[in-house]
């Protein structure tokens, strides 16, 4: 059995991924978020136009390197706190991006090895790089699904989500900086709304969304991504607290995200070099 068909193997889950993804799929002369979400953390999954866009970000503002590692290192606190303090043992995480490690399952299974994770993800980079979403441990399951997040139902009703996660059981849904590439036209709290209604009681929602409170030149720099066809929606404090309404927030609430629960590994920087606000918040 190839890698790219369905089923259980060994110490790996796997899903139905496409074999081969062209340049052309990939419009490599366009930049693309997630590529440039890559380069900003140092990886090497980007071409010249994401570089040269990220770069004109950057020049706008400089701080564009801290919101995307800080984002990232929220991730991993988020994770560790859902696994190993909440007891966490199921993820739905929509808006992948291109594989970065530790990626969430590594995180989690880690701690608990009987772990499992659905991704999801509708970009063709991030289709190109499944492969690497799908290691498992032999006790837990990875899987891949390609979807949009504007289709939340097609989501929930996937072959991919229904065979991996049991849906009668506590799951955390990772939301993370994924809402300010989605426009207010498209009802992005309706949708955070449809997928936890279909969670069980006892489920929680990671989120994060970046925001312009902090250093009005961020606005700018979102207008680098608008202006080559990118959507990107700064985001006030209570918009983001919207995202987490009818749920019980984790202490300390919707935060920038290098002050939510930091570590000893944590950089000590303003919330203007951040510019992120995330929570995680548990459905009663």
């Amino acid at each position: 059995m190839s890698e790219t068909e369905a089923g259980m193997t060994g110490a790996h889950w796997f899903t139905p991924v496409a074999a081969e993804v062209s340049p052309a799929d990939l419009n490599i002369g366009v930049p693309h978020p997630a590529r440039m979400y890559d380069y900003y953390l140092g990886g090497k999954e980007n071409f010249p136009a994401d570089r040269e866009t990220a770069e004109q970000a950057i020049a706008a503002f400089p701080n564009t390197r801290n919101a995307a590692r800080q984002n990232r290192a929220f991730l991993v606190r988020a994770v560790r706190h859902l696994v190993g303090e909440v007891g966490i043992r199921q993820f739905l995480d929509i808006g992948t991006g291109i594989p970065t490690s530790p990626n969430l399952h590594e995180i989690a299974q880690g701690i608990a090895p009987d772990t499992r994770v659905v991704y999801a993800d509708n970009d063709p980079i991030v289709l190109a790089h499944a492969r690497a979403l799908l290691t498992s441990t032999s006790q837990g399951r990875t899987a891949y699904l390609d979807a949009d997040i504007r289709e939340p139902e097609r989501i929930l009703a996937s072959p991919e989500l229904r065979s991996t996660l049991d849906l009668t059981k506590p799951v955390a849904l990772s939301l993370i900086a994924i809402f300010h590439f989605i426009d207010d036209a498209d009802d992005p709290y309706g949708i955070v709304r449809r997928l936890v209604d279909a969670l069980p009681s006892g489920s929680y929602l990671a989120l994060t969304n970046a925001t312009g409170d902090h250093d009005p030149t961020f606005e700018p720099a979102a207008e680098t991504y608008r202006r080559r066809g990118v959507t990107m929606r700064l985001r006030h404090r209570a918009e983001v607290e919207r995202f987490f309404d009818g749920l019980e927030l984790t202490d300390p609430g919707v935060q920038v995200v290098h002050r939510w629960r930091p570590d000893p590994t944590t950089e000590d920087l303003t919330d203007a070099q951040v510019s992120v606000y995330g929570a995680i918040a548990r459905k009663p």
